[in-house]
């Protein structure tokens, strides 16, 4: 519940942000490669931090980074309020923020759901976790859309980074005992030994290139459609309500992905999620646009959003086990924050150049397809490994 309710505040806040584009790239005279670029920092921060975090997770136990990751977002939010050039903007926003995600998100929180909770129940448990991540989104979408309506853009931020601080008593349920006091986990695998068995193996490569489209196709929506449907006329409620309904269809889909994890080939979950998310992208572009066909296209999409996490996160812990879950859960996920860092900062910059996003929307139409084929061949069997002898504490 407690790692539930971090990744509500925590992913709930972030997916906000597209509702600062054009609020901020006025007020400061950027484009909107600017902003795009801060943000994609940001994705590129979160991957990259966010190994470091899962290796320190895995060998200390989630509390500490947690509350450093709750810090941080209070900062971040408060630079991107305040800063006064698109430099300063990048770091705040861009470094900061993707560092605090780090440490409150999908693979911290993920690793002490799969030390915690036995194999049969494991997709379930991260099913609900990413649900309530998608929960966050329906929830604090509106909220921030509120906000800046009622207080402006810069009180907005403010108030955000206030309210990102709950995340620090909640760190408080997920301490384990097993990490009591800085005390070192017991481990059977050096780090190094980790990795050189999971980049040998193909599934787990497979799995990574699956994750970069995910990643390049979210935020690359998340980000960019609301300017998309000003530029197309429509009002800037429905790419509120439209990221809202993403949110909310998102509990579903989610939730709907750890349950049948449990039941068939995570596999092949992964593989429908994106070749639906390319019919589904398609469709939207060659019907007529309008508030009903957004609705339809952000519920739709909802569905598919973050529902690839319990089953890519669980196919992990399957095949390598729990003992490196949150580090090799933080290089998939760093995978995916490539995609992110390309997938926004390419709608800025085919915008800023062309006038349009239409090719980063077939780009991402292409990429669905791709990943939809790379995630069959993946093979959901254990890695067999001989009993090691024992080594020295912390070893």
């Amino acid at each position: 519940m407690c790692g539930a309710a971090i990744v509500t505040l925590s992913m709930g806040i972030r997916h906000g942000f597209g509702l600062w584009l054009q609020p901020i790239t006025q007020a400061q005279g950027w484009t909107r490669e600017t902003f795009a670029f801060a943000i994609a920092i940001q994705n590129l921060s979160w991957g990259i931090f966010g190994i470091f975090a899962g290796m320190v997770a895995d060998r200390f136990g989630a509390f500490r980074v947690i509350i450093g990751g709750a810090v941080l977002y209070s900062l971040g939010l408060i630079g991107m309020a305040l800063a006064p050039t698109g430099f300063v903007f990048t770091l705040t926003a861009g470094v900061l923020i993707g560092a605090a995600q780090a440490g409150t998100t999908y693979a911290v929180i993920y690793g002490v759901i799969g030390r915690n909770i036995s194999a049969d129940k494991r997709s379930w448990a991260m099913g609900v976790a990413a649900a309530a991540g998608s929960f966050g989104q329906f929830l604090m979408v509106p909220t921030e859309g509120f906000l800046i309506s009622s207080l402006g853009w810069q009180q907005a931020l403010l108030v955000l980074a206030g309210a990102v601080l709950l995340i620090t008593p909640l760190a408080m349920g997920l301490r384990e005992s097993g990490f009591g006091g800085g005390q070192l986990a017991k481990r059977e695998q050096s780090i190094g030994q980790a990795l050189r068995e999971a980049f040998k193996y193909p599934s787990f490569r497979f799995l990574m290139a699956g994750y970069f489209v995910c990643g390049f196709q979210v935020v690359f929506i998340g980000v960019h459609m609301p300017s998309y449907l000003r530029d197309k006329g429509l009002s800037p409620q429905v790419a509120g309500y439209a990221l809202a309904l993403i949110g909310l269809f998102n509990v579903f889909g989610t939730y709907a992905t750890g349950v049948l994890g449990q039941k068939m080939l995570k596999k092949n979950i992964l593989a429908t999620i994106y070749f639906s998310r390319a019919v589904v992208i398609t469709v939207f572009l060659l019907a007529p646009l309008s508030p009903t066909s957004v609705y339809i296209f952000a519920a739709l999409m909802g569905l598919l959003w973050l529902s690839t996490v319990p089953p890519t996160n669980a196919v992990v812990a399957q095949i390598f086990g729990i003992q490196h879950l949150s580090m090799l859960s933080g290089f998939i996920f760093f995978s995916h924050q490539i995609g992110s860092f390309l997938g926004v900062w390419l709608g800025g910059y085919m915008y800023d150049r062309t006038g349009s996003y239409d090719i980063v929307w077939y780009i991402a139409i292409a990429l669905g397809i791709f990943a939809g084929l790379i995630n069959l061949p993946v093979r959901e069997v254990s890695i067999p490994r001989a009993v090691a002898s024992p080594q020295p504490l912390g070893a």
